[in-house]
């Protein structure tokens, strides 16, 4: 029994050592890129930050700072768990550098990708040449998928060579975007953990050709664009409604705790309700979800109740509660979370709400008066990296919001 209690501690005390001896990662900007499958690179920049034996990243895009702190060395091995999107980086510390594979978990499999980064450096593409156009202002872009056409709005800042901003598109925008232009070429990207985005181009004066985006492991599209001031997409709410002859929507869910929760619970009655379509993979839920905690702690003392229905990517309850616990506490949210049981494709948030009409994409955000009847849908969300729309989105919901807690039951 010594022996052993002895060999135990010994073990324990030259694994100690050997984490403890580990060099931790160089502070300041780096590089990474991760690896498509045809060996393309889809670069961003972190930040490294050290505390005592604690290190915490901050991924950057444009004016974002996505924070990371579960990071963990072993001997030369680090293991970065994302807070979100159900990702980790399984990463060799050598030589300064890290090298090694970004790991994805899409439910029904993993998905890895190789991951090179280097310190000490800040730059996120080479600009060989000075930019010969100034690609700032508004662009009608079409994206192009298996012969389908997305019409998106682009909205460019450029300074010098740097260039930031997104794409607006009537699901949700593509959040912070960042790059530069080169002599007559276009390099934007971003990274969040959940999605890596390459957007390649050429631009001749006001148009956009030969466009490329890289998402993940193996999506390739085309796009282009054409200099529009005007450009602007469909009104966000009237691409869902509730099918002819319903005015109500009704629901049973399981919460985190398994609990079933309804929308005719006692806590929604007589309330303004808002009802908040996600999953704990989708960035523009991600963006919603910050603002509707915000919101939720300033409007829910004056009737206003908020409730989340979860679409994640498998079925099964325990994993999906996995996901959604590490949503719910990476924003503190305080309204309640439901496991709706279905996923997000195949039409299964119709499926699960026959009331509906469609769902166009996610988020979408139903809005429902004190008397219970559906007032107004709202597809997709415009988030911070969009400025002025996002600006906007909140003055137009928050007065609406007031408007209808001004009226009588």
């Amino acid at each position: 029994m010594k022996i052993r209690l002895f060999l135990g501690l010994a073990i324990w005390a030259l694994t100690y050592f050997v984490s403890s001896a580990q060099s931790l990662l160089k502070t300041g900007v780096w590089r990474g890129v991760t690896k498509t499958a045809t060996g393309v690179e889809i670069p961003f920049n972190f930040e490294v930050a050290n505390s005592g034996r604690q290190t915490q990243l901050a991924i950057i895009n444009g004016s974002e700072r996505f924070r990371i702190t579960d990071v963990k060395y072993q001997a030369d091995s680090i293991f970065i768990h994302m807070p979100l999107f159900d990702s980790q980086f399984r990463l060799k510390h050598t030589h300064g550098k890290l090298t090694g594979r970004w790991i994805k978990n899409l439910g029904a499999k993993l998905v890895a990708m190789g991951f090179e980064a280097t310190p000490n450096t800040s730059w996120r593409f080479k600009t060989p040449e000075k930019p010969a156009v100034n690609i700032t202002g508004r662009w009608s872009v079409p994206f192009v998928s298996d012969g389908k056409t997305d019409l998106t709005v682009g909205e460019f800042k450029q300074v010098g060579a740097k260039v930031t901003g997104t794409f607006l598109s009537t699901t949700g925008d593509y959040r912070f975007l960042e790059g530069v232009v080169t002599g007559n070429n276009l390099y934007l990207s971003a990274f969040d953990g959940g999605h890596d985005y390459l957007f390649t181009a050429k631009v001749n004066g006001s148009k956009i050709t030969g466009g490329k985006f890289y998402a993940g492991l193996t999506s390739v599209d085309h796009w282009s664009g054409v200099k529009n001031a005007n450009a602007k997409l469909p009104d966000a709410y009237t691409l869902t409604a509730l099918k002819p002859g319903y005015k109500k929507l009704a629901f049973t869910f399981k919460d985190l705790n398994g609990q079933k929760v309804s929308l005719t619970d006692s806590r929604f009655r007589n309330k303004v309700v808002i009802v908040q379509i996600l999953g704990s993979w989708c960035p523009n839920c991600m963006d919603e979800t910050a603002y509707l905690v915000d919101y939720y702690k300033r409007f829910h003392a004056k009737g206003v109740e908020v409730v989340g229905l979860a679409y994640e990517r498998t079925a099964d309850f325990a994993n999906s509660q996995r996901t959604v616990k590490q949503l719910k506490g990476r924003f503190n949210i305080q309204y309640p979370l439901l496991i709706t049981g279905y996923t997000p494709s195949a039409g299964d948030p119709a499926k699960s709400l026959p009331m509906l009409a469609k769902v166009v994409g996610f988020p979408t955000t139903i809005i429902i008066d004190k008397k219970g009847d559906v007032r107004k849908i709202h597809t997709g969300f415009s988030g911070p990296g969009t400025g002025e729309h996002y600006k906007e989105f909140i003055a137009e919901f928050e007065q609406l919001t007031n408007d209808l807690l001004a009226e009588r039951r």
